[in-house]
């Protein structure tokens, strides 16, 4: 098999044998139990802070490496893949939360809250979606009511990764009720707040071992030094910020689209019947075929997209497309996979049935393939 199309350096590969290293000790042996409690350990963020595997990006003024390569994020999503490690809500934390805080906060606000993120002593999570609004942004019914130094916030909010763990969370909230997406701020809500409470840690059909959490915000009063932006700028900022979160999205779905290829290769070639390894059958040699190919053409993708992403190319259509695209593909990738495998692949002992499951969120979350093909047509004229 040709190898595989890199943009890499060494100093990546390098990064590649410590992320590795730290996933087969601290994580694989764990990760089972952490599925059956819905939840990981919290000393393995205090660990891969201390191993450098959290928040690149934040600059060394704030305790972080100040590495805005995405490459780093990338082999990071590949390594976790190849572990299965799905619990642990690192991407959600460096990739999608964090640079919120980065790229919005005031010199206070960094200062209190960056190196924790980077130490993994401070867990982080958003919360846009509620109950009755999900890919409409612009539906959502939490309030943060002005009362001078702070602010009442009042709403619930649902399938929150990092939810039960979260240290911090910012709440996407309505600052003005009758001013459209103009009305929409970023509130940073912290662990202990009164009238901050968690609900249920959900029973999701995949990511097992991931928390993910109901939110409920009951008068919570909400200083103002925790206004994350401009008020009203909320709205803008999440535009801002969605295109690295679905790269990061497409990263995570092309380096489980190639750990599904090796597991089946590897599975073809053990497995025997009628009296030969299956992978001699012209069918399912025709389906690997097709895997490698599709699986060749994600990487060309997403590494085009992250090297435009680390120049600060990536405008809101392609990043649409490259979340949309691979995250299909993935699917489309795993449910061969466990078709090769036969009544193996519907065990969980198989590693392919955890990919099967843990797959089928990841055309949903960080906005659907439905919202991704509206954003891209509408980036079309159309």
């Amino acid at each position: 098999m040709p190898d595989r199309p890199s943009i890499l350096e060494q100093e990546h590969e390098d990064f590649r044998a410590v992320a590795r290293a730290f996933f087969d000790k601290e994580v694989v042996p764990h990760h089972p139990a952490w599925e059956e409690a819905g939840i990981v350990d919290r000393e393995v963020w205090r660990r891969a802070g201390e191993r450098g595997l959290l928040c690149f990006d934040v600059e060394e003024e704030y305790g972080g490496p100040g590495i805005r390569d995405f490459r780093y994020n990338m082999v990071l999503a590949e390594e976790s893949a190849r572990a299965g490690a799905s619990g642990p809500g690192f991407a959600v934390h460096t990739d999608i939360i964090v640079p919120y805080i980065s790229s919005l906060g005031t010199e206070e606000q960094k200062r209190r809250w960056l190196p924790g993120c980077v130490s993994g002593d401070i867990v982080t999570a958003i919360a846009m979606t509620e109950p009755g609004a999900g890919s409409d942004l612009q539906g959502i019914r939490t309030t943060a009511v002005d009362a001078g130094d702070h602010y009442v916030l009042n709403g619930s909010k649902t399938f929150i990764s990092n939810g039960i763990l979260a240290d911090l969370v910012i709440v996407v909230c309505r600052t003005d009720p009758d001013a459209g997406h103009q009305g929409i701020s970023l509130l940073v809500v912290e662990r202990g707040m009164e009238g901050f409470e968690r609900g249920r840690n959900l029973d999701k059909m995949g990511l097992h071992a991931q928390d993910t959490a109901e939110l409920s915000f009951t008068d919570v009063h909400v200083p103002k030094e925790n206004l994350l932006g401009a008020e009203g700028s909320g709205f803008i900022s999440l535009m801002e910020n969605l295109p690295q979160e679905r790269i990061s999205i497409g990263c995570i779905a092309v380096a489980a689209i190639e750990h599904v290829l090796d597991l089946c290769l590897a599975y073809a070639r053990e497995r025997e019947a009628f009296g030969k390894p299956i992978g001699k059958f012209q069918h399912n040699r025709f389906v690997l075929a097709e895997m490698a190919t599709e699986a060749h053409i994600a990487r060309v993708f997403i590494n085009d997209c992250v090297m435009k992403l680390n120049a600060g190319q990536v405008d809101t259509a392609l990043a649409s497309m490259a979340k949309w695209w691979t995250t299909e593909l993935q699917k489309r990738v795993v449910d061969a996979g466990v078709q090769l495998h036969g009544g193996y692949g519907y065990m969980n002992e198989y590693p392919i049935s955890k990919a099967y499951v843990d797959s089928r969120i990841q055309t949903i979350y960080g906005g659907t393939t439905e919202i991704q093909k509206e954003i891209i047509g509408r980036m079309l004229g159309l």
